[in-house]
């Protein structure tokens, strides 16, 4: 795992960026709507595979690599499907007490035990710069990000973003942080659950439209609308919940194997 003085001081040189909203989340009670796996807003892409998404999940275990790019072999969707039936399952638990400050105030980069942390950087921003290109930064600031270009992998498209934006692009909680609740981390205390709000693994810079869509959904209930990305989602959804002990819904986990072939 790369140290995040090390990971800050490559960006430059790598030119990696993203965009993210500071408002808007993934969970209902910052956002907007709902939606279907076939439902999602976006263009569907059909299968295509797809360039220029970043890391393969399968490279990117620790969610530092920038992106999410599309499983299109059989050989890594098989390697996928064993990642995936690794994962536990129980029934999804009341929502009472859930608050989103249960998990920390957002973005907070003072969390120990996760990549990025403790780098003079919050976490909103790490993510921008992680997954976005054409990367502009606030006039003194290595850190703040006031423009770029993402290739969003939850639609497919090419976002254009600046801060004046700010919803155009939404940082993603992959394992919504009120599904995390009802799933145990209810009954975690206050520095576990502030490690999954903020660790890379899972987060991802994503249209602001389709976050909105999403709420706090699992696989079974919400799909990215640009189908070659979806097994590579599938993954990501278990790789958190492996690394965090947490269980997912039967329906979600037979929906996550169908989505890599299985």
């Amino acid at each position: 795992m790369i140290s995040a003085r090390t990971y800050r001081k490559a960006l430059p040189a790598l030119g990696l960026a993203v965009v993210l909203s500071l408002t808007v989340g993934c969970d209902p009670d910052d956002s907007l709507g709902g939606a279907s796996p076939s439902a999602g807003g976006g263009a569907v892409s059909g299968g295509r595979s797809a360039q220029g998404f970043g890391a393969s999940p399968l490279d990117n275990p620790d969610g530092t690599k920038p992106g999410l790019a599309p499983l299109t072999s059989d050989a890594d969707k098989s390697a996928a499907r064993k990642i995936i039936e690794k994962v536990a399952t129980k029934g999804r638990g009341p929502k009472t007490g859930y608050e989103r400050d249960k998990f920390g105030y957002a973005w907070k980069d003072s969390v120990d035990g996760i990549p990025l942390s403790r780098n003079g950087c919050d976490t909103r921003n790490d993510l921008l710069a992680r997954d976005g290109k054409e990367v502009k930064h606030k006039a003194g600031s290595n850190c703040v990000v006031v423009s770029m270009t993402l290739k969003d992998p939850y639609t497919g498209a090419t976002i254009r973003w600046s801060k004046q934006q700010a919803t155009k692009v939404q940082i993603d909680h992959v394992m919504p942080l009120s599904y995390d609740w009802q799933m145990g981390a209810a009954r975690w205390n206050d520095a576990k659950r502030q490690q999954i709000a903020n660790d890379p693994l899972n987060l991802i810079p994503v249209d602001g439209p389709a976050n909105n869509a999403k709420r706090d959904a699992g696989p079974a209930t919400w799909l990215p609308p640009y189908t070659p990305v979806r097994c590579s989602y599938a993954l990501r959804f278990a790789q958190v919940s492996l690394k965090y002990e947490l269980p997912v819904t039967t329906a979600d986990k037979k929906a996550m194997l169908s989505l890599c072939g299985g």
